[in-house]
Order: structure tokens, then sequence, then C-alpha cells
């Protein structure tokens, strides 16, 4: 599947392959009249976009962004949850969970552009993504112990892999928020930029990374994730087999040549 130049998926989301750009995508929460928090609806529209986006070969990188100027995304629907009777909050959770593991599990690298409030669900998706650009006005935050529920698109898990268990633990804990230079300073964004800055330069940085093989991109991120938490020589092994993946393939084989006949990589991506 290739997604085209701009694709709406339900409502809420957009993905758009830019001009010049081809092999970046980016992925647009897009419901702002409320601050993208993350409906049943929106959930399930940011789950078939990161499908097709993962189905997508010409796709090296993906940038998650909002179309929010005050906010990158508050969380959960709170309003829509709070009509819920229990049965339809089970029935809920796998649409919900779906649209987290759906960026968290895309193939390629991924980039989340942050600015203003990325709190609950919001910081979730960010984390999600490998790397996370932040410009001085976000504020981050895992605030669900608040209103009585816990994180549930992955923080517990992925914030104590960035931050470590004690300080992730105190962060959830408190519910408290975190402004852009403390959150940069404590490593749960990874770049800070100026106000207004964050998609510009999540894009740049996409498009550096997007230059090399895309085959290797997927390859080096499939082991990273893979061999996270093992011990030192489980992990070699991971690495290993990402290697075998790419050691015979066209895109080895063409940058081999590349470097040796000193002029810019055409990847085949296989």
């Amino acid at each position: 599947m290739t997604v085209t130049s701009e694709q709406r998926f339900g409502e809420f989301v957009v993905v758009r392959v830019h001009e010049g750009q081809d092999h970046v995508a980016e992925l647009v929460l897009d419901r702002p009249k409320a601050m993208n928090a993350v409906s049943t609806d929106m959930a399930r529209s940011i789950g078939a976009a990161c499908a097709a986006l993962a189905a997508d070969p010409a796709v090296r990188v993906a940038v998650l962004t909002s179309s929010h100027e005050r906010a990158f995304c508050v969380g959960a629907d709170l309003k829509e949850r709070n009509s819920f009777t229990d049965a339809e909050l089970v029935r809920q959770r796998p649409t919900a969970r779906a649209a987290y593991t759906g960026v968290l599990d895309l193939p390629m690298p991924t980039v989340a552009a942050v600015h203003g409030f990325a709190l609950g669900g919001g910081f979730e998706l960010a984390l999600s993504c490998d790397l996370i650009v932040a410009d001085r006005t976000a504020v981050v935050g895992l605030p669900e112990v608040s209103v009585g529920v816990i994180p549930g698109g992955g923080g517990t898990q992925l914030l104590p892999r960035r931050v470590g268990a004690a300080r992730a633990a105190e962060l959830v804990f408190t519910a408290r928020r975190v402004e852009a230079a403390e959150a940069r300073e404590l490593g749960l964004v990874d770049e800070l930029v100026e106000a207004g800055e964050d998609r510009t330069r999540a894009l740049a940085l996409a498009g550096r990374i997007a230059a090399n093989s895309p085959v290797g991109l997927r390859a080096a991120k499939r082991a990273l994730r893979l061999g996270h938490g093992l011990d030192l020589r489980a992990g070699l092994e991971v690495e290993d087999a990402a290697w075998r993946s790419v050691a015979f393939s066209g895109d080895r084989a063409e940058g081999v040549a590349a470097f040796n006949e000193k002029r810019k990589p055409n990847w085949p991506g296989e």
C-alpha cells in the first residue's frame, strides 16, 4: 500500500507525504476543537493511519504532529469516557490500545513534534515514538492517577525506559506536569527548540534520517527495540539476527558501491 500525498483517516487524522521529502510521512492529529483529546473514533483513525504507514515501503520516517496551536494532545477524551458504562469501557479498550501500539509498532523510525500540552495519552503517543522534539511551550506528564486510573497507553513501561524506574515512579505517582526545560533535563524529551519550531525541526531531523538505507533503518530500529532490557549476550544475538537480515540486501550492496564510487546512494529498499 502507498500513502497518497495527503490522505485523511476518519475525521481526526491526516497523513501527508511532503513534496521534496517523498520518504517522510507526517501523521497529523487533527481534532483541534478538543485539543486532540483521543476519542474512540480518533483512536480508531490513529490505528488505521499507522497500519497504512506500516504497509508502505516508501515511507522511511514518520513524524507525529498536531494541528492545534496550543496542544499536541491532552490525552483520552474524558467527556466521552464519562458517558461510558463499565461494559462500554471494556469494549472500547482494544480500540484505544490499538492507537498507541499502532504508533509504537511502526517499523520505521518515528519522531514526535511536541508543543503545548502533551498529557496522559498524549504524552504516551509521543513516548511511543523513537525521538521527541519539543518546543519551549511544551508541558508533558502522566496525570492519570489524579483521575483514578493509571497510564494505560504504554506510559508505565515506556517512561522508565527513558528516565529510569525511580524517576518514572515519581512522575506517575505525583501526576505532576513538567515544563519544557525540565523535561529536556530529565530526558522526557530529546531535543528542545524555540517556540513554534518543533514541527520544522522534527521534519528536518526526519529528512536527515530518511537519507539513509530504509532496510538498514528498519533493521536498526528492530534491534534497538528487541534488544532493550535483555542481558548483553541475548542482546548481541538480537543484533546479529538484524545484521543478517541486511547483510545480503540490495541496500547493503548499493551502500558499499556508492561509498567506493563517492556518490550518493540510490537505495533499492530491499
